[in-house]
């Protein structure tokens, strides 16, 4: 099962705080606006999001169609047949994309811990 690039949505209190923080191990932003409370960082392949104010707890989060760079690939699962697959294994959803659509779209899962999963596709 292919997911997509893979990085960690952080809820941070304080944005430019965390971009600092972040900053000192070597990450540098990518993508986002800070002014709408929100920033990407990368260090080599590893993705960070930071996020202020948007959600209550760190997510992990899956993006069906990119790289790590954010770049759209030629090939991939779409987010809607990932749904499909894991539906058939047994996963229970907090969100579920519309299979009747097509494009952008996404789903939310919570691990045995309580741990939200977002696989989010923006192609």
């Amino acid at each position: 099962m292919e997911l997509g690039a893979f990085s960690i949505s952080l809820a941070v209190k304080d944005i430019e705080a965390s971009r600092t923080f972040y900053e000192k191990f070597g990450f540098t932003v990518f993508g986002g606006d800070a002014a709408q409370n929100w920033l990407m960082l990368k260090n080599g392949d590893h993705v960070i999001g930071l996020f202020q104010g948007m959600f209550e707890q760190n997510i992990l989060t899956f993006t069906p169609g990119w790289d790590s760079s954010a770049r759209t690939l030629d090939t991939f699962t779409d987010v809607r047949e990932l749904q499909r697959q894991l539906k058939a294994q047994g996963v229970e959803f907090q969100s579920e994309a519309d299979e009747r659509t097509t494009g952008p779209a996404s789903f939310v899962a919570l691990d045995p811990d309580g741990n939200p999963i977002l696989v989010d596709q923006h192609v």
